[in-house]
C-alpha cells in the first residue's frame, strides 16, 4: 500500500491564510448550488449532550458534495459559559475523505471555518431573499458567528446604519468597537432588543439564550424585512412565521426534525411545514426557485448549519494552503 498522507490545517494556518470575503463567499454559493441541483448527500446533524450541568452540546455533521470529491465529518461544541474562560463558544474539527475510498484526506481547525461559512450562509441568503436597497441591519448576538453576519452582508449592501445589540454590556461593546475598526463606518450598539431590530431592513437574531424566550417581538418586523433566526433556543414569537410571504430553510431535513432551534416550536405547531415551506435556500441559489420577487415581501430564513458549507470551506483553504505552502502533512498509515 503507497503512503497514505493528511493534510493537516490548525488556527494560525487557517488565519495566515485570510480568506477574502469574496472567496468565502463563493465557497458557500458553490456549495449552495449543488445542494439545490442534487449533487449532495446531507445527514440531519446529531447531538451529544455529556452533562446538562454543563451548559452545552456537541453537534456532528456529516455531508457530501460531489462536484469537490469530498465527504466530511465535523464535530463542534456549542458551550455558552465559554466566555468565563476566555474561550469561543464553539470548537471544532472538520475531518476530510476521499467518498470513494473513505481514505482520509484532511484535518482542520473548525472554529473559524464554522464562524465564516454561518455568517456567509446568511449573507448568500440575503443575496437571494433581501431588498437590493436595504440599507439598515439589526443584529441580535455578539458571537463568533455575528462577526462574520455583519462582515459579509455589509460586503453585499453597504449599509449605512448597522445596530447590534447582546446580552452583556462588555460582549457588545467590544462587538461593536471591533466592526468600526473593520469595516470603518458607525455602528450603534444598544442596550435592548427592539431599538436594535425595529424597522431594520434585514434582522439577525443569533442570540444565545439558555432556555426558549420570546425575545424578539413580531411586532417590531416591517414589511418587506428579511429576518433570519438561528440560534440555538428560540427567540421568536410563535407569530414571527405568520407575517411571511416566504419560509425558506437550509435543509429540511434537519429542520424538521430535533429539539434545538429558533423555529423548532414553529414546526410542531404545523406552522412551518412541507406544505408552508418556499424553499430550501440551494434550490433558489441554482435557479431552481424564485427567491424575492417584490419589495413587498416579507421573508424569513432559518439555516442549522450545513455540513456542505463546512467541506466547501475547507476545501478553499486547503486548495489556498496548498498554494501558499502553508499547513503539515502527517503521515496516517
Amino acid at each position: 500500500m503507497d503512503p497514505i498522507y493528511i493534510d493537516y490545517l490548525n488556527a494560525f494556518d487557517i488565519d495566515a491564510l485570510d480568506l477574502s470575503d469574496d472567496e468565502i463567499l463563493k465557497a458557500i454559493e458553490t456549495s449552495l448550488g449543488a445542494q439545490g441541483k442534487g449533487e449532495t448527500v446531507i445527514e440531519p446533524r446529531v447531538h451529544l449532550e455529556p452533562d446538562a450541568s454543563f451548559h452545552g452540546h456537541f453537534n456532528v455533521l456529516r455531508g457530501y458534495v460531489a462536484p469537490l470529491g469530498l465527504a466530511g465529518i465535523k464535530v463542534v461544541g456549542d458551550y455558552v459559559d465559554n466566555y468565563k474562560l476566555g474561550y469561543p463558544s464553539e470548537f471544532g474539527v472538520l475531518n476530510l475523505f476521499d467518498p470513494r475510498t473513505g481514505v482520509p484526506k484532511a484535518i482542520l481547525d473548525a472554529t473559524a471555518i464554522t464562524d465564516m461559512r454561518t455568517g456567509a450562509v446568511t449573507a448568500m441568503g440575503a443575496k437571494h431573499l433581501a431588498r437590493k436597497g436595504s440599507k439598515v441591519l439589526g443584529h441580535i448576538g455578539a458571537r463568533g458567528t455575528a462577526y462574520w453576519n455583519v462582515r459579509l452582508l455589509d460586503h453585499l449592501f453597504d449599509f449605512d446604519e448597522i445596530r447590534v445589540h447582546s446580552r452583556r454590556p462588555e460582549s457588545r461593546d467590544a462587538f461593536g468597537a471591533k466592526l468600526e475598526k473593520d469595516l470603518g463606518k458607525k455602528i450603534t450598539v444598544t442596550d435592548n432588543w427592539r431599538d436594535c431590530v425595529a424597522d431594520s431592513d434585514i434582522v439577525v437574531e443569533a442570540s444565545r439564550l439558555n432556555a426558549p424566550e420570546p425575545m424578539l417581538k413580531t411586532e417590531w418586523i416591517k414589511k418587506g424585512a428579511f429576518v433570519v433566526p438561528y440560534g440555538t433556543m428560540s427567540a421568536v414569537e410563535l407569530s414571527l412565521t405568520d407575517i411571511m410571504d416566504k419560509l425558506v430553510v437550509d435543509d429540511w431535513g434537519q429542520c424538521k426534525g430535533g429539539k434545538l432551534g429558533s423555529l423548532r416550536a414553529h414546526v410542531e405547531a404545523g406552522k412551518l411545514s412541507e406544505q408552508t415551506l418556499h424553499a430550501e435556500l440551494g434550490q433558489i441559489v441554482a435557479g431552481l426557485k424564485p427567491g424575492r420577487q417584490s419589495d413587498d415581501e416579507t421573508i424569513l430564513l432559518w439555516h442549522r448549519g450545513l455540513s456542505l458549507s463546512d467541506i466547501a470551506l475547507g476545501s478553499a483553504l486547503l486548495e489556498k494552503a496548498k498554494a501558499a505552502n502553508i499547513g503539515q502533512r502527517l503521515r496516517f498509515a
